[in-house]
Formats: structure tokens, sequence, C-alpha cells
């Protein structure tokens, strides 16, 4: 019996819109995944520990607001600290393309930029998380 992917959706820092990450947490609950979705202005303190809690497969972060840098590379510094560099990080929002690279160099799976479909995004998660955990 294969278990169900989890993934925590979250918001880091100041910025106060969700929508889009509350439409991927939606899209990946119907593709039959547990999602844990966070809500607004988490610190990445508090969205390793859920991710630790919740025995997370991946996190999903949602940066709207030009902190992505400083944001995805604490998430990832704090889930190496709980020795829990297993849990996937992929991300989107407004992300300039330039940045893509050193994000996926420091850790991060992949980078979904405006104009991404649900789709792709569940299609990605099934194909470089759900594999994983099966």
């Amino acid at each position: 019996m294969s278990s169900r992917v989890r993934v925590v959706v979250a918001k880091p820092g100041l910025d106060g819109h969700d929508r889009g990450a509350k439409v991927v947490a939606r899209a990946l609950r119907d593709a039959g995944m547990e999602v844990i979705y966070t809500g607004l202005h988490q610190t990445p303190e508090q969205i390793v520990e859920t991710a630790i809690q919740e025995d997370a497969d991946a996190v999903g972060l949602s940066v709207l607001s030009g902190a992505h840098m400083t944001l995805f590379r604490r998430v990832l510094e704090l889930l190496a600290e709980r020795d829990a560099r297993d849990i996937v990080v992929f991300g989107g929002g407004i992300i300039p393309d330039t940045d893509i690279p050193e994000l996926q160099q420091i850790g991060v799976a992949k980078i979904f930029t405006p104009g991404a479909t649900t789709g792709s995004i569940v299609d990605w998660v099934r194909q470089n998380v759900a594999q994983a955990v099966a």
C-alpha cells in the first residue's frame, strides 16, 4: 500500500496575497494529495516546524514580495539543520528568471513562474515527489 503525498503549502514573510497558493493547494488536494496550508505571514521556522510535524514529503512556497532569495534559503537551511533534507522544496510566485538558477543551486527543486498551470504543478509533484514516496 503506497501512502499519499503530503505537501505543506506556505506563504512565508510579509506577503499578504495568497490566492495563488490556495489555488495550488486545492489542485494538489483534488489530485489526491494531502495538503496542509499554513496561511499567511509564516516564518521559515514555522514552515519547517509544520513540515516536520506533519511528516511532509514536500514544501511548496509562494513568494510575491521579492524576498524569495532570503526566504527560500532560510527554509532550506532550517531543513538541513533539522536533518530533513529529504523534504522536497519547490515554489512559485513573482521570481525573476535570473534568480531561478541560484535558487536551484541552493536546493530548490523547481520554481513555477506566473502562467504555470495547476496541471503542470500537479504533474511535476507526481513525477518528482510521489515517486520518491512510493
